[in-house]
C-alpha cells in the first residue's frame, strides 16, 4: 500500500510503498476514501523538517535536555545513534480521515465490514491507503453523511473540545482569535450554541468565511473594528470567553485577549501560540486561563485509546471518542458545514505536490482533502491462495540440548526481526550490519511505516506486517523478538515451535505462566536455541576486570546500585497492567550480571520496596547463592539524574573489584590498586556487540548457545520471585539452582 511520509532529518517528503498493517484484535483496519490535510498542525511539522539542525534544536528545546541526559547515561555514540535514527526516519503524517471498514479484529462487534467510519489519532488515523484504528478512536458516520465531509471529525473534535472547556453559556459572547480550520469549526460550534461570537484574523478572507458561517463581526487584530464590535455586544463589559486558535510565536493573542475579556472572563488556548501571558492584566481581571487537550478525555491515555478502556459516562461525559461521534451528528445534521472550508481537493498519488504547494504559499487553503482511489479488485481464490501462502509449516524437532549441524561454509546466516522500535534500531541492527555473513532477511512490525524505516535504513530484504510468513520461511534461521515486553514469551514460544534459533530482549516472561509456556515450547519441539538479551555479561571492560580479579576461593559479597531515574510521564514501561513492572522489565540484566561475577544461580531471593513504589519504585534486593555468596541489588529511581547509572563492587578474598557505569574499573588488592582501566564515556560499550556476534556464530556453528538455558531460566524465575516477595513479604527459595 501506499503512505504519505516525511523524513524529518531532510525534511524529503514522498508518498511510500509500505507493508498492509495487520488486523489486530480491538480494532479494524480501515480502506481510507478521504483523509484531511490540517493545514496548521501539519505544515507546522513539515517546516519544522525543512529547517537546519540549530533551527530543530531552537524549535525543540525538550528534546534537546532528553538527548543531553542521554549522553551521560549512554555515552556519545549510543546516543548519537539513537538521535540520528530517529531523526533519519519516515515519520507518517495525517490524523483524521474517513473510510470504510476493510477487517475487524477480535473483541469488535460495534462495527461490521463495509461500514463507512470516521478515524482519529496522529498514529492511526494517518495519510494511507489503509490504517488500522483502535476502537476508541473510531466512530460510524452517520446514515447521509458524505465521506469527504466526515473526513473532518477529529479536527472537529479538536474543536469541540476547546468549546466544552470554555462551558459557553446561551447567549454569552466570545472571541476567536485565528480563523484558520480550527478557528472557523469554533466560530460555527458556538454560533450553534446560541453564542454571538466575534473572530479575529489579519486575512479578510478568512473573516468573511467566518462571517458567513455565523460570526456576528471579524476582523483585522490591529484594527480598532474588532474592539468596536466587543463594546457594542457586551455593553463596554468585554467578552465572556477567548478562544485562542493561532499559531505562532507573536505574544499579541494573548494580551488581546486579556484587553478584551470581561472581568473574571475565561481564556481557551485550543492552539500552539506563545503563551507569555502579562501579569498584571491576567491578575487584576482574574481571568480564568484554561487548556483544550485535542479530542478529550483518553487522549494520551494508552488504556483507553490502544486498550479500548472506556470511561464511565457517569464520570466523563464527553470522551474523545464522544466527542469524534457528537461532531459527525452535527455535520449530518447541517448544524455545522464544513464543506465551504475545503480549498482543494487532490488524488492521494499528488500528496507531495500538494505539501509542496502548501508550504511555498502557492495554493492558500483552510482545508485540503486527499481523496483515495477505491480497493482493488481481489477474488475469494486469490484470498484463498494468499492464506494457503503463510501457512506454518510442521515443525522439525532436532532434540533437546542437541546442537544444529554446522551451516554449509560460505552460507549467510538469515536473521530476521520481529520488532524495530528505538532500542533494535539503536543497540543491535547498527552491530549486525557490520558482522560478515548476516543477511537481514526480514522485518516484521505492527506498524507499517516502522517496518519500511527499518528496511530502507538496514537493507532488509522484506519489510512485512505478517509474522505467520516468517515463522514458516524455511531460509529463515534466527528469529529476534524485540517489542513490547507482554509480547516477548508468547512471540518466543511461536518461534522455537517453528524450528527457529530465537534472540529475545529482555525479559524472557512477566510471569510464571509465560515462562512455562516458553519451557514448554522447548520440551514440545526440542529446540532450545534460546538467548535473552542480558548483555553486560559480554560488556570487555567488566570481563576484563573480572579475569584480573581471578579466581575466587571463599564466598563474595557483591553490590549493584543502579541509578534508573524517573520514567518521562506517558512511557510504556509505566504500563504496569499490560507490560509489567518496570524492575521486572529490566531486573534481569543486573541480577544476571550478579550471577555471571559469581559463576553460580542464586538459590533465594528477598525483596523490599520503598512504601508506595512497590512494582515500579525503590527496590532492595537480596540474592543468595550456593556457596554463601550474596548479591544486593539497589533499583532505586529517586537518585540524583547526574550519578552514573550503574556502579557495582565485588568483595572477596580480600580484593575488590569496582565497576563505574562501564566507564571505569579497577581491582584493589590489599593496600594497593592492582589494575586500574578506564575509558572516555563516549567508549561506553555494554556488550551488545560482542553478544551478537557470539550468537550469531551458534547459529552459523551450531555450537552451544552463548548462554545456557538453564542459566536464563534461573535469571528470569529470579526476576519473577521479586514480585512475589514483596507481596508475601518473605524470602522465595529458588528450585532448580545448580
Amino acid at each position: 500500500m501506499k503512505q504519505v511520509v516525511q523524513n524529518y532529518k531532510s525534511g524529503e517528503l514522498a508518498v511510500l510503498d509500505v507493508p498492509v498493517p495487520g488486523c489486530k484484535p480491538g480494532g479494524v483496519l480501515v480502506r481510507s476514501a478521504y483523509s484531511l490535510i490540517s493545514t496548521g498542525t501539519e505544515l507546522m511539522k513539515v517546516s519544522e523538517a525543512g529547517m537546519s539542525m540549530l533551527g530543530k534544536a531552537r524549535s525543540r528545546p525538550d528534546q534537546v535536555a532528553k538527548v543531553v541526559q542521554s549522553v551521560a547515561t549512554n555515552g556519545v555514540p549510543a546516543t548519537y545513534r539513537k538521535v540520528m535514527g530517529k531523526l533519519d526516519s519516515y515519520t507518517p503524517l495525517g490524523y483524521s480521515l474517513c473510510g470504510v471498514v476493510e477487517q475487524v479484529g477480535a473483541g469488535i462487534d460495534d462495527v461490521a465490514v463495509g461500514d463507512v467510519v470516521a478515524c482519529a489519532g496522529n498514529e492511526h488515523a494517518l495519510h494511507a491507503e489503509l490504517n488500522w484504528v483502535p476502537k476508541n478512536l473510531y466512530a460510524r458516520v452517520p446514515d447521509g453523511l458524505a465521506p469527504r465531509h466526515a473526513a473532518f471529525g477529529t479536527v472537529g473534535s479538536i474543536a469541540l473540545q476547546g468549546v466544552r472547556r470554555g462551558e459557553s453559556q446561551l447567549g454569552e459572547v466570545a472571541l476567536v482569535i485565528g480563523l484558520g480550520l480550527i478557528g472557523q469549526l469554533v466560530v460555527q460550534l458556538l454560533a450553534a450554541s446560541g453564542v454571538h461570537v466575534i473572530g479575529v484574523d489579519p486575512d479578510p478572507v478568512r473573516c468573511e468565511l467566518a462571517e458567513r458561517l455565523g460570526a456576528a463581526a471579524c476582523g483585522d487584530p490591529a484594527s480598532s473594528a474588532v474592539e468596536n464590535s466587543v463594546a457594542e455586544l457586551t455593553g463596554g463589559h468585554g467578552v465572556d470567553q477567548v478562544y485562542l486558535a493561532a499559531g505562532g510565536g507573536s505574544n499579541q493573542p494573548v494580551e488581546l485577549a486579556a484587553r478584551l475579556c470581561r472581568d473574571r472572563g475565561r481564556v481557551v488556548d485550543i492552539g500552539k501560540c506563545r503563551l507569555d501571558l502579562p501579569w498584571n492584566a491576567y491578575y487584576e481581571k482574574e481571568l480564568d486561563v484554561r487548556f483544550s487537550r485535542s479530542y478529550g478525555p483518553g487522549r494520551y491515555d494508552p488504556e483507553y485509546e490502544l486498550e479500548g478502556r472506556d470511561y464511565p459516562i457517569g464520570y466523563v461525559r464527553w470522551t474523545e471518542r464522544r466527542n469524534l461521534a457528537c461532531f459527525l451528528d452535527l455535520v449530518a445534521r447541517g448544524r455545522v458545514d464544513v464543506e465551504p472550508l475545503v480549498s482543494h481537493t487532490a488524488d492521494f498519488d499528488d500528496a507531495v505536490t500538494t505539501y509542496q504547494r502548501l508550504k511555498d504559499g502557492d495554493l492558500k487553503a483552510v482545508a485540503v482533502l486527499f481523496r483515495y482511489p477505491g480497493p482493488p479488485n481481489q477474488t475469494a481464490e486469490a484470498r484463498e491462495a494468499r492464506e494457503a501462502a503463510v501457512a506454518v509449516p510442521a515443525v522439525k524437532r532436532h532434540g533437546s540440548g542437541v546442537s544444529t549441524p554446522a551451516r554449509t561454509a560460505g552460507t549467510p546466516v538469515r536473521l530476521a526481526f520481529v520488532g524495530a522500535g528505538n532500542y533494535a534500531t539503536s543497540m543491535l541492527l547498527p552491530h549486525l550490519v557490520r558482522h560478515d555473513g548476516v543477511e537481514l532477511s526480514t522485518v516484521v512490525t505492527t506498524t507499517a511505516l516502522s517496518a519500511a524505516n527499518a528496511q530502507r535504513k538496514f537493507g532488509f530484504a522484506e519489510a512485512t506486517t505478517d509474522l505467520d510468513a516468517v515463522l514458516g520461511d524455511k531460509s529463515i534461521d534466527a528469529v529476534f523478538v524485540v517489542t513490547r515486553h507482554s509480547s516477548h514469551a508468547e512471540l518466543t514460544r511461536r518461534a522455537l515451535l517453528a524450528g527457529k534459533a530465537v534472540f529475545v530482549e529482555k525479559p524472557l516472561a512477566l510471569n510464571q505462566d509465560e515462562l512455562a509456556g516458553v519451557l514448554a515450547a522447548v520440551e514440545e519441539s526440542g529446540n532450545d536455541r534460546l538467548q535473552v538479551g542480558f548483555n553486560r555479561r559480554f560488556a570487555p571492560l567488566l570481563r576484563e576486570a573480572r579475569n584480573q580479579l581471578g579466581a575466587r576461593t571463599g564466598p563474595a559479597s557483591l553490590r549493584y546500585l543502579v541509578n534508573a531515574g524517573r520514567l518521562d510521564h506517558g512511557s510504556w514501561y509505566l504500563q504496569q497492567g499490560a507490560e509489567g513492572s518496570r524492575f521486572a522489565g529490566e531486573g534481569g540484566h543486573f541480577i544476571d550480571t550478579a550471577s555471571w561475577l559469581l559463576d553460580a544461580d542464586p538459590v533465594s531471593v528477598y525483596a523490599v520496596a520503598t512504601p508506595g513504589n512497590e512494582g515500579s519504585g525503590d527496590l532492595q534486593v537480596v540474592l543468595r547463592y550456593p556457596d554463601g555468596s550474596t548479591a544486593t541489588i539497589s533499583y532505586v529511581t529517586t537518585g540524583a539524574a547526574g550519578f552514573p547509572k550503574e556502579t557495582l563492587d565485588l568483595v572477596a578474598d580480600g580484593k575488590v573489584l569496582r565497576l563505574d557505569d562501564f566507564v571505569r574499573a579497577a581491582v584493589y588488592d590489599g593496600r594497593r590498586k592492582r589494575w586500574v582501566s578506564s575509558r572516555l564515556p563516549k567508549a561506553r560499550d555494554k556488550g551488545q556487540n560482542a553478544e551478537l556476534a557470539a550468537f550469531v556464530k551458534a547459529v552459523r556453528t551450531g555450537g552451544p548457545m552463548p548462554v545456557p538455558l538453564e542459566s536464563l531460566v534461573a535469571t528470569t524465575a529470579a526476576t519473577l520471585a521479586v514480585r512475589t516477595c514483596l507481596v508475601g513479604g518473605a524470602s522465595v527459595t529458588l528450585a532448580g539452582a545448580r
